[in-house]
């Protein structure tokens, strides 16, 4: 399946963590997690407004508590007004099966 897809139906059925990093970004660049939410697209395109189209890169990282390799996926979407935000997150998966989507980094996009 393809990764924008599981992500998008994580999101959707609102199994998704914010780590404390994210939530200090979200408080400081004045945004809530509903916004966060909009700004990551649904699984369906007939849904207007939510427009991230896919994913913008993927990054391999050092998980600073188990020293373990992750993958993690940069998406920059637009709200439905507009807004652009930038989210950093990871699938936690247990056993083959997507269990949240973990948001690493959430905030406004500086790139226009």
């Amino acid at each position: 399946m393809d990764t924008l897809v599981r992500i998008k139906r994580l999101v959707i059925a609102r199994k998704v963590l914010f780590t404390q990093k994210a939530e200090g970004e979200i408080a400081a660049e004045s945004l809530t997690r509903e916004l966060v939410y909009e700004s990551i697209p649904q699984a369906t395109s007939e849904v207007a407004g939510l427009n991230a189209p896919s994913i913008f890169k993927a990054l391999r990282s050092r998980n600073p508590r188990t020293g373990e390799t992750e993958k993690l996926y940069v998406i920059k979407g637009l709200t439905f007004d507009g807004l652009d935000i930038y989210t950093k997150g990871k699938i936690l998966n247990k056993q083959g099966t997507d269990i949240f989507y973990v948001l690493i980094s959430s905030k406004r996009s500086t790139d226009v």
